[in-house]
């Protein structure tokens, strides 16, 4: 018998004044929950459910087996867990708030902007240098599409793709993550100026690469996919998909401990648009504050995906801002630390508003009695 433990905020309220206090500051950020399910699943199917809030999170974990007991503990501390700053060369990201995360791709074949900044040195300066005025805490390089279909790329050909223009963003003192799943690129960009690692394969693709980001002790966003090979949306079966992205982005994360890297530097992503149809992909949006039990800081990708435009007449990835934006809003109240997005400057001005709004309601019942 299999039996696992998720604790899963359900409530989530603007300030903790709104419940007299009895609430949780979620993962260290500008978001409270107030209330929670714990939920028992026995053999890949839920068994049992219990809600509470803070005052009586103990009597609810109370009726667990020995079994998941402690896990359950560990879920519950991670949810309100502080997480430092990312340290990124000259660069400090903190984490107290939603980061944008810019994202530059110098490939042929991008869904969203294929060829459009590939072999075009200004072209890619004048856009990166755009998104770090808007306001991007992070330029985001990738070298090899990762749409379904999208042929692989020899690691040699990747290299000569984003090795110029990552030392093109360090030289203008942006702080820059490299997009790819090969461990030769992963070192060639780190040696260009990068500092984070964005691996859409969790490390699992290249065998190499968790001794890389271990020795370099770089931080390292890992992501789920279903794909074990070169294709990454290959065999999505989930019997639960929040639960089973749930469980197997904690599998990477150990993985990437036994394997040195520490604790702190590890990010996770639960790879919407992967592998996942549009149920799963709604499942998991509406699920992420689960993701915080985790324990690590969260970074969602969904900027001008397929999810959008399967639910706004087929509309094309050019044609997908306001999704984009809604999706990248409903991340930020469900405290997500980075959002990956094509249009920094609106995605920032949205983020500076939700955030004008965050910070107002903290006083919104300071003139109630008691």
């Amino acid at each position: 018998m299999t039996d696992r433990v998720y604790i899963r905020p359900i409530g989530l309220v603007p300030g903790p004044q709104s419940e007299h206090g009895n609430a949780i500051r979620l993962a260290g950020g500008m978001v409270y929950a107030s209330r929670f399910a714990v939920i028992l699943r026995r053999e890949g199917q839920v068994a049992e459910r219990w809600l509470a809030a803070p005052d009586t999170i103990a009597e609810a974990m109370g009726h667990l087996p020995d079994t998941v007991a402690a896990d359950a503990e560990q879920q519950w501390s991670n949810l309100t867990i502080a997480h430092p700053p990312l340290e990124m060369g000259a660069r400090t990201v903190r984490l107290d708030q939603p980061q944008v995360m810019g994202i530059l791709n110098v490939t042929p074949d991008s869904f969203s902007d294929g060829g459009e900044f590939m072999d075009k040195p200004e072209v890619q300066r004048e856009q990166a240098a755009g998104m770090v005025e808007a306001g991007a805490s992070i330029i985001d390089i990738g070298g090899e599409s990762t749409r379904p279909g999208a042929k692989p790329v020899w690691e040699g050909d990747e290299i000569e793709r984003v090795v110029p223009a990552v030392e093109m963003c360090a030289a203008m003192g942006a702080a820059v993550s490299i997009d790819t799943r090969k461990a030769a690129v992963m070192e060639a960009a780190l040696d260009a100026g990068a500092t984070l690692v964005n691996d859409v394969s969790g490390l699992t693709h290249d065998p190499r690469s968790p001794e890389v980001v271990a020795a370099r002790g770089c931080p390292v966003v890992l992501m789920h996919a279903p794909g074990a090979g070169d294709d990454l949306h290959e065999g999505g079966d989930y019997s639960n998909v929040v639960f089973d992205v749930f469980d197997e982005l904690r599998n990477r994360r150990d993985q990437a401990l036994e394997a040195g890297i520490d604790a702190s530097r590890i990010l996770l992503d639960p790879g919407i648009g992967f592998g996942k149809s549009l149920a799963d992909n709604l499942a998991l949006v509406n699920a992420l504050p689960l993701f915080h039990a985790l324990g690590h800081p969260l970074l969602l990708g969904m900027s001008r995906k397929r999810m959008i435009g399967a639910l706004s007449k087929e509309e094309g990835a050019d044609q997908r801002l306001g999704g984009s934006i809604a999706l990248a809003m409903r991340a930020m109240d469900a405290g997500v630390q980075l959002v990956r997005v094509h249009d920094v400057r609106e995605t920032v001005q949205a983020r500076n508003v939700w955030r004008g709004l965050r910070d107002a309601a903290l006083t919104d019942f300071a003139d109630l009695p008691g």
